[in-house]
């Protein structure tokens, strides 16, 4: 037994009413998220969107990265992206430690060192939400056009709080 069978034949059954064959790619709504890869996010739902709507974008802790933004930027100027939400949440395991005591806990973990590392801790959310939005709305290939948000979701009540 392989140890992606489980998940291969889910697949399998997705695959049986599989709706997006032939779809452009476009964001059908011209939204992109960028949000933690906590499980407790759903993130086209949370905003009413399906498959197809939306570009979403996550990793820890839901930080606009380097990355992150050539993401963005080709979603503004190749996928009809029109708004960005940067959505970070509440009991982020990202802001349940400091950036050093993570990477000791990464390096307990591997048995190495990860002093090295930069993991992207936060310490304080709106803040940091504050902090990353500002990264879109300043970046020189991103146009003024484009409408950011920044919002904090309670992965308690399933609630987006605006911050900017």
């Amino acid at each position: 037994m392989n140890d992606f069978d489980d998940l291969l034949d889910a697949n399998r059954h997705f695959a049986d009413d599989f709706a997006l064959s032939g779809f452009d790619g476009f964001a059908r709504a011209g939204v992109l998220m960028v949000t933690c890869m906590d499980s407790r996010i759903d993130p086209l739902r949370m905003i009413g969107l399906e498959a197809g709507d939306a570009k979403i974008l996550r990793n820890p802790g839901g930080r606009v990265t380097d990355q992150v933004l050539v993401a963005i930027v080709l979603g503004v100027a190749l996928l009809k992206v029109k708004r960005v939400l940067v959505v970070e949440h509440t009991r982020c395991a990202m802001s349940s430690s400091t950036e050093d005591e993570l990477k000791e806990r990464v390096g307990e973990y591997a048995d190495t060192d990860a002093s090295w590392m930069t993991i992207g801790a936060i310490v304080d959310p709106e803040a940091t939400v504050l902090a990353d939005v500002h990264r879109v709305t300043s970046h020189p290939l991103i146009g003024t056009d484009v409408i950011v948000g920044g919002f904090v979701y309670d992965v308690d009540t399933g609630l987006l709080q605006p911050v900017v």
